[in-house]
């Protein structure tokens, strides 16, 4: 990467240090689509049937019901596969990520230790801007992957659910059919690989391996992966599994460049990318934006590299997927219809019968029908 000029209880998190993988709990040739071209139809895809062509307002529930998200939860995977202080940025990148989405629902636990590194000017303190407002390493900072257990072996275990007994529920990505997975990798790249601290690497070969792997298990519902680094659109070439929309931020054969320098820490402090996906954020109501809005925010012009994305995969149209379904909590209602009870009043005594009955039976009677009557106006008021 170039150094010139980025509630229903369903989240809960995971973090890796140093360089940091955050697990935040809070689904042949691909089709590569530019960000200046791309045009997304509301035409829904080819196999679904729409049974009823003669009734429009069965077609118009039958298209909300496609393209309404079925998940139940979200979860997030934010990597950064960095070390030495010179990569703050990359650090930066995630924090910011983790700052996003933390405020769109998700509780607190995070990141790594690059805060403390003994060159840092402000001690304990990240930021991704040179004004120095934002402290992204904040407070309540909680670490369950550290050092040199960021690795390609332990993200693939993270992603595909296959731990040794011993590690804790904490430190475990546990998604069902039922989840939206974000996958947020920053770091150093190139033609189909990012490498994990400067020591190893991961493949596009790797990444499809371990989403066919979730997609066999039923680990997720769908995924959104987003990359930043050198030729990062060649990271998804050899996805796929169903269900996954991917989008980076370089072609094959161009780099991913920082955004801004900080004198006073002597490095730059966020990727561009990165920094205009928190601006994006930053500046709209998240849970009115689709997908296709943020990504037609990524220009030639702010990044200085052509981000694409492939959507190919996916089944529903991103511009009737919100940002929230991947970027916030699920908090959804489903009303299903109630009976009245009958305005008609209720007998207070029993029929007239062609038996005798007794005194005692008849306010037994009545005893009974008043207990029902009660009941009915608790289910009312419930």
């Amino acid at each position: 990467m170039n150094n010139s000029s980025n509630n229903n209880n369903s989240y809960r998190f995971l973090l890796i240090g140093l360089l940091l993988l955050c697990l935040i709990f809070i689904n042949q040739i691909p089709t590569v689509h530019s960000q200046q071209t791309k045009q997304t139809t509301t035409t829904p895809p080819q196999n679904v049937k729409i049974i009823d062509n003669s009734n429009s307002n069965n077609v118009n529930q039958n298209l909300e019901q496609l393209y309404r998200g079925k998940h139940t939860n979200n979860w997030a995977v934010l990597v950064c596969t960095s070390r030495f202080w010179f990569n703050y940025r990359h650090i930066a990148n995630v924090l910011g990520f983790y700052r996003t989405v933390k405020k769109l629902g998700i509780p607190d636990s995070q990141t790594d230790d690059m805060a403390c590194n003994p060159r840092n000017s402000y001690a304990g303190v990240m930021f991704n801007n040179e004004n120095h407002k934002m402290n992204l390493y904040g407070d309540n900072i909680e670490v369950d992957y550290r050092g040199y257990e960021v690795n390609v072996e332990n993200f693939i275990r993270v992603l595909t659910g296959r731990h040794d007994p011993e590690v804790s529920r904490s430190k475990r990505l546990l998604t069902d059919d039922k989840s939206n997975i974000l996958i947020f990798l920053t770091g150093h790249g190139g033609d189909e690989f990012l490498k994990f601290q400067d020591n190893e690497e991961i493949s596009s070969y790797d990444l499809s391996d371990a989403f066919k792997q979730m997609y066999e298990k039923k680990r997720y519902n769908e995924i959104l992966f987003m990359v930043d680094t050198c030729q990062a659109n060649t990271l998804y070439k050899r996805f796929n599994s169903p269900n996954i929309l991917a989008i980076g931020s370089s072609r094959l054969g161009e780099n991913s460049y920082s955004h801004h320098s900080d004198p006073e820490l002597g490095l730059t402090v966020i990727d561009r990318f990165t920094y205009y996906t928190l601006e994006f954020f930053e500046n709209v109501d998240p849970h009115n934006v689709s997908l296709l809005q943020l990504f037609g925010t990524y220009n030639y012009q702010k990044l200085i590299s052509h981000s694409e994305y492939r959507s190919d995969l996916f089944s529903r149209p991103l511009d009737k997927v919100p940002v929230t379904d991947f970027f916030g909590s699920v908090m959804r209602a489903d009303i299903t219809p109630t009976i009245e009870a009958s305005k008609e009043p209720l007998a207070t005594q029993p029929k007239t019968q062609s038996i005798e009955i007794t005194e005692k039976q008849i306010s037994l009677d009545n005893k009974n029908i008043n207990n029902n009557v009660s009941f009915i106006n608790q289910q009312q008021q419930q």
